[in-house]
């Protein structure tokens, strides 16, 4: 006869293995099967990268954050990023209700992130037009071990998170801020001073036009003094 062996008859070494090669949902379809696969499916050695592509993935229960995690990226690319890269004074409110709960769904993560993931070295957030400088600070100084920070058409990024790296990034090589309108030349420049080892590109950040709310419009008097007589 054949042999035959079942997949719970592997040891945990070759379960981790073959979990390894899943994504992350074929791995919670078969943690299901039984208590075996659903402790490998648990254990923080299965976790040391995610990758995520939307930001409804950040609400399923089908991934583990933890101590092992090394390695994590968002990148979000949809119709919807130009949504929440409009300034906020242009929104309309039904854009402002969608743009507050993407804000508050990624805020939520990160928090997670900063409580269970104290040894991330490389954090990739692309399109995350919600993310902000609050997160961002609270991501390096939770964070020690940070090494690549790589940040892309991220509208609400702003020479805040620039001094946040300067004073909690002591780990962090690299800095990537591409696309990041409401980054200025100073900042970098500042940066760039306070951490001159630091590897940073900025490409075409400080060239963009930064958020600006309008000014109100000038009264009948101050606009006829402004009018030639």
């Amino acid at each position: 006869m054949p042999f035959t062996m079942h997949i719970t008859q592997l040891n945990r070494e070759c379960l981790l293995h073959l979990f390894s090669f899943l994504d992350k949902d074929s791995r919670k379809s078969l943690a299901r099967t039984c208590s075996q696969l659903h402790d490998v499916f648990e254990d923080p050695a299965l976790w040391p990268l995610l990758h995520f592509r939307s930001l409804t993935e950040l609400k399923k229960n089908n991934f583990l954050l933890g101590p092992a995690l090394r390695s994590l990226s968002i990148c979000w690319h949809s119709s919807q990023v130009q949504v929440c890269s409009i300034e906020d004074w242009l929104k309309s409110t039904f854009q402002r209700s969608i743009c507050s709960r993407h804000e508050s769904l990624v805020s939520d993560f990160l928090l997670q992130v900063c409580d269970r993931c104290p040894n991330l070295a490389s954090v990739t957030l692309s399109g995350c037009g919600h993310v902000t400088d609050d997160c961002l600070a609270r991501l390096l100084r939770s964070c020690p071990r940070l090494r690549a920070l790589r940040l892309e058409n991220c509208a609400r990024v702003t020479n805040r998170t620039l001094a946040a790296v300067a004073a909690h990034g002591g780990a962090l090589q690299t800095l990537h801020v591409d696309f990041c309108r409401n980054v200025s030349a100073a900042g970098l420049h500042r940066l760039r001073a306070a951490c001159p080892r630091l590897v940073l590109r900025a490409e075409h950040s400080a060239a963009m036009i930064p958020d600006q709310v309008p000014r109100p419009p000038a009264s009948g008097t101050a606009l006829r003094k402004l009018l030639p007589s």
